[in-house]
């Protein structure tokens, strides 16, 4: 056996040592049911890791935050899931004010950034920070190049009729991702003049998606030549080989703080706690090193990849992501927008 790879089975095994150490494993203690908001390949990763640190059986289920919200609250009566774990906060916040989430303060908030205390503080430890992502524009290169199209810098830039059919986007009712945009456009500019924006956006739109992070593998096959999605998604398609580029638009742009969150009334509480804390841990979280995928974590202690966005080099504005995940407005705005955008031809 080669020294090097000694070297990383030897790290993989002190590395897993040291997880089951701190959870604590037992064969055969129960099952938890999470609804999955973040990559699937997170999922998967999660999911395994967590069920051989616990011996904890996990039934994964890997939906957009809309789709998942909308399940949560379809079965609130009865509900099947045990944990929500990523997706933008909004969604979260707002299941947590119409009583669909179980308040837990989990011991692993201490390690947190005060951003991510601060959003457990702001839902009443409803649901807990676990990454930052910032929005933008990420383009294919070759598609631009072969078209002739210039390459957009700024939110205004995508009106641009030479784009006509070229921007794709998620639909933000089932969507976390798209709905950030569309709170973050009626934040930057007014709702008046946001939708403006929206409406004359909505005849270069070429596809409304179902899920957030269509639009980026679309943009890296080459299928639209623009995606409006979370910069640390778009680049992780360029880590892998993709010719994209990614935007950080001049006017300033929103942020998620992608949360987890205890679905109230689940049948598996205990098991359910236990899930939380390890999404909270450096361990969980750096699976997103692991896949390149380079959000922000919450935990202090967890790896930052070297490719991750740098936020002190990004304009961003002061979301509030309280306000926009306040049942009443969430609700509101996405009915605005079915009606007033949507709904208009193209």
């Amino acid at each position: 056996m080669s020294g090097f790879r000694f070297a990383r089975q030897a790290s993989f095994w002190l590395a897993s040592a040291a997880l089951l150490a701190s959870y604590q494993p037992a064969a055969a203690q129960g099952q938890v049911t999470v609804y999955c908001s973040i990559l699937e390949e997170q999922c998967r990763e999660g999911a395994t890791m967590f069920e051989r640190a616990t011996g904890i059986k996990v039934s994964m289920v890997r939906k957009s935050t809309g789709e998942v919200y909308a399940q949560v609250k379809a079965e609130a009566s009865n509900p099947r899931g045990d944990v929500w774990w990523g997706g933008p906060g909004e969604p979260h916040l707002q299941a947590a004010e119409e009583g669909l989430l179980d308040e837990y303060r989990s011991p692993k908030l201490a390690e947190l950034h005060d951003w991510a205390q601060r959003h457990a503080e702001q839902s009443k430890f409803r649901t807990s920070g676990i990454y930052l992502g910032a929005l933008g524009v990420g383009y294919n290169t070759e598609m631009l190049k072969k078209k002739g199209l210039p390459e957009p810098k700024c939110w205004a830039d995508l009106l641009d009729p030479a784009y006509r059919d070229e921007v794709q986007i998620a639909d933000p009712s089932s969507s976390g991702t798209a709905y950030v945009f569309l709170a973050t456009t009626v934040q930057r500019l007014g709702e008046e003049k946001g939708f403006d924006y929206l409406k004359a956006l909505h005849k270069n739109i070429n596809q409304y998606t179902k899920s957030g992070i269509a639009p980026v593998k679309a943009t890296a096959l080459g299928e639209t030549a623009i995606g409006i999605a979370f910069i640390h998604d778009m680049l992780t398609q360029k880590l892998q080989g993709a010719p994209i580029k990614t935007v950080a638009p001049c006017e300033g742009t929103g942020y998620e703080t992608g949360s987890v969150s205890i679905i109230k009334g689940g049948r598996n509480a205990e098991a359910a706690r236990r899930f939380i804390d390890f999404t909270l841990s450096p361990e969980a979280q750096n699976i997103n090193a692991k896949l390149k995928i380079n959000s922000i974590p919450s935990n202090r202690n967890a790896e930052l990849s070297p490719d991750a966005p740098k936020f002190s080099e990004i304009k961003l504005i002061d979301y509030d992501t309280p306000r926009w995940g306040s049942p009443a407005e969430r609700s509101r705005l996405l009915k605005k927008f079915d009606t007033e955008v949507k709904a208009l031809p193209r």
